[in-house]
Order: structure tokens, then sequence, then C-alpha cells
């Protein structure tokens, strides 16, 4: 028991010695974060369409069943979580250093010492048995239990292991973003494939307007009422239109296997919603308040998590300037002849140190971790803030764009209600020679895109809608 005393008293008198010596330097300290606005476009209700469960948000049976298959088969969450189960595994490793490392195991040497030496002198007059001398070549058995621990005095290890949990719990609210971002992508490429869908059945209506207003110009031609011009300028615009038909059909393909891909499966038709993507009516959204988004959104969260463990991680850094603390021992038997293996005491062997030690000269790399560590602390603090900022503005963003999307598309109704029956009127003037055949084609033509702008406007509306659910971090949950 005194000599362990005697061992604390040494470690404790070392340990002053390198501490005084070892004091971590300063750091330049990390900017306080900003301060969010309290509310969305001056409203004050908390109702926020982000709580709602993404199955109760979107209404489109074809499109809840496109997410399910995502959420089973798409390669980036099934790579999200493996990180996940990485920094589980990088938990466990911390958690090890703070318990003591014990191995097992046993050994068989040999050693001959020179005979001149102050050992070797020494066996020449050490007898096991009578009238026998210990062997030149000296065979050496080894069994036993050895065990080292470094005491955990400043809180290295213990923080480096929480640090790794904030990290393991980010990679959780990391899934949980890429989650929120596959349904919110998944459910704009669905409309828009609704949306092409519906471009493609405008234009086959106009080819067969134009269809029929060729044959009239035609008819015409052969009664001398209208030139071989007028019958060129409607053959152009119907192959135009055809061209566009093809163009668009291009698009779909893209589109179906873009989908696909998020799917996590070959190319394949797409089941969807046949009735028009005009007859979708945008869901109407909630945003409630900006401090909602720090429970919310995935991103925030994880943002939070890092700039923790980044704390922690200065504390690890400072740590190091400190002097560490070990503890060894050992238990086991040692002989140089196998029969003298288990006799005991003799071959017992046993072994308690303890160690002190500490930076005192050349701290270069110790300062270098500690100030990184430092830097990137405060670039966690600021990745921390950009992230806030971009959520606001996302959904600041979104907002107008409802806003202004919805008399647009107002505004686009009218017009293609004017431009629809200005067509009809049109072909009854040109039929009765009241007009040219130029007035018809511009009639026609801006008909067709008035309505494609139609249904972009409606799209806008829709995608909106689903960007300002992703920006209020709906989807995961």
């Amino acid at each position: 028991m005194k000599f362990l005393n005697n061992i604390w008293m040494a470690a404790g008198l070392v340990s002053c010695i390198i501490y005084t010596g070892c004091k971590a330097p300063a750091l330049v300290q990390a900017p306080p974060a900003k301060v969010a606005p309290t509310t969305f476009a001056n409203s004050s209700d908390t109702t926020n369409s982000g709580t709602i469960q993404w199955r109760d948000f979107f209404k489109d049976k074809y499109l809840i069943s496109l997410v399910d298959t995502a959420l089973k088969n798409n390669q980036e969450l099934l790579i999200t979580l493996q990180e996940i189960e990485i920094a589980r595994n990088d938990i466990r490793s911390k958690q090890g250093l703070l318990l003591p490392r014990v191995e097992g195991g046993g050994g068989i040497g040999i050693e001959k010492v020179g005979r001149y030496t102050s050992q070797g002198a020494g066996d020449a007059s050490a007898d096991i048995t009578p009238g026998k001398g210990v062997p030149e070549w000296l065979p050496d058995y080894r069994l036993g239990v050895f065990a080292n621990w470094e005491i955990d005095a400043w809180k290295k290890l213990r923080n480096s292991k929480k640090a790794a949990v904030e990290r393991y719990l980010a990679t959780i609210e990391g899934r949980n973003f890429v989650i929120t971002n596959l349904i919110a992508e998944i459910a704009t490429s669905y409309y828009e494939l609704l949306a092409l869908d519906n471009q493609m059945d405008i234009v086959k209506q106009t080819i067969r307007l134009q269809q029929n207003a060729l044959d009239i110009v035609r008819i015409q031609k052969q009664a001398a009422a209208a030139t071989e011009l007028a019958v060129k300028k409607f053959e152009a615009e119907v192959l135009n239109s055809q061209s566009l038909e093809f163009d668009i059909l291009q698009k779909i393909t893209i589109k179906e296997n873009a989908i696909n891909y998020l799917l996590g499966r070959y190319p394949q038709p797409i089941a969807r919603d046949t009735t028009g993507i005009l007859n979708l009516p945008p869901t109407q959204v909630s945003t409630g308040i900006p401090s909602q988004l720090l429970k919310n959104r995935p991103d925030i969260k994880q943002a939070e998590l890092e700039l923790i463990a980044s704390k922690l991680d200065v504390q690890v850094a400072r740590a190091e300037f400190y002097p560490s603390f070990n503890i060894s021992a050992g238990l086991g038997l040692q002989s140089f002849s196998p029969k003298y293996l288990l006799t005991f005491p003799e071959s017992l062997l046993f072994s308690l140190a303890g160690d002190v030690a500490g930076p005192l000269i050349n701290k270069n790399a110790i300062k270098a971790e500690y100030y990184n560590a430092n830097a990137r602390q405060i670039k966690a603090l600021y990745n921390y803030d950009r992230t806030i900022l971009n959520a606001y503005i996302e959904i600041a963003t979104e907002l107008s764009t409802i806003k202004n999307q919805q008399q647009i598309f107002l505004l686009k109704s009218k017009q293609v209600d004017t431009l629809s029956a200005s067509i009809e009127i049109s072909n009854a003037l040109f039929r009765s020679a009241r007009a040219d055949y130029l007035e018809v084609l511009l009639t026609q033509r801006d008909a067709l895109e008035s309505k494609l702008d139609l249904i972009e406007t409606r799209l806008r509306q829709l995608n909106a809608v689903t960007n300002i659910y992703r920006a209020l971090g709906g989807g995961w949950n």
C-alpha cells in the first residue's frame, strides 16, 4: 500500500510540472449565432403543414405508391443507412477506449546470456535442484493476463465518445433529410410527367384542328379561293406541331426513366393519373413560424448536432495539452521449464506500473490540431446559420411563388378561353373568305402556346406547394 502511495505522489508531482507547461493557447472566439425573423409574411399562425405525414399531404394514390417503392429501393437512401451504421460503430470504438484493455496470451522463447555478465554470473550460482545449475540455454514459458488503462482525468475520451454520439444522431437527421428531398423530387417529377401528358393531348388536338384547316384551304385552292402559299403555310404548321409531339414524347421517356432511377429500378412505364394536371388543385399549406424549423427541418437539426460535436472536438484537442495517466498491470505464470510453470507461488508473475506523460517541447502538432478543431467549430457554426437562412429564404420564395402563380393561372385561364373562342371565330371567317389564312394560323398558334403555358403554370403551382412542404421539413416523419 505504501508503494502505491509513493507511485501516486510521484505521478502527481510530475503531472503538476507538466501541467504548468502544457496550458492550451487562446482561441479565436466563434461569432454569435444570427437571430432569425419571428414570422413568415407577418403571420403568427402556428399551424404547420410540415408536421403532416406525407401520405396525408399527397392525395394521389399513384404518387403514394411511387414514394413507397422509393423508400425501399432508392440507392442514395440505402447508402445513407450504411453511413448511420458506420457512425454507430464509431460510438462503440470510442466506448472501448474508456475501458481497460485486457489481453490474455502466452509465449515460448529461449535465451542465452553471456557467461561473464551480471546475469550470467548470477545464474551460475543458482541451483534449482541440488547439484544442478541453471541451463546455459534458458527456455522461457509464459502464460498470463495483461491490462492497460488510460485514466480519463481530463474527459478527453468521454468527450470524444459524446462527439461520436452527436455525429451518429446527425447521420440519422441526414437520412431524414434525404427522405424529405426524395419525396419532394418524386412528387415534382410525377407532376411534370402529368404536365407532359396534358401537353401531349393538347398538341394532338391542335394537330387535328390544323389538319382540318389544311383540308379547307386545299378545297379553297381547288376553287381558286386560296393560293398554294396558304397550303404550304398550313402544311408547315402541321409538320411543326407533329415534331412537337415527338419532342414531348421524348421528354416523357426521359422523365419516366428519371423516376425509375429514384425508385431504384430499371426503365418501365410509370402508372399515373389520367384525369389531367389541370384537375389537380394545389393543396393549401400553412407555414407556421420560423422557430418551428429548428424542430421540423432535418438539415437544421443535423447542422446543430454537428456544431455540438465540433465543440466537443475542441475540448478533446485541448486535453491533448495535459498529461495523460496510464496504469498497466500483468498477472500470469513464467518459468524456464514446463514442469515448473504451474508451481505456486514460485512461477507467479505480477506487475503494476503507473505512467504520467505530457508534451513539453515542440507542441506544434498538438497546437495545429487544436486550432483546426476550433476552425471546424466556427465552420460548423457558419454552416448552422447558413442552413437556417437557406430554410427561411426557401419558404419565403415559395410563398411568393404560390401567391403569384395563382394570379397568373387565373389570367392564363381567361386567355385560353378567349383564344379557344377565337379559333372558332377565325375558322368561320376563313370559310366565308372574310379572314385570310395568316389570321387562322396565328390564332391557332397563340391558342396552343396559351394552353401549354396554362399547364406550365399549374405545374409551377403544384411544385411550389411540394417545395414549401419540403422546406417546412415535411416528409421524413
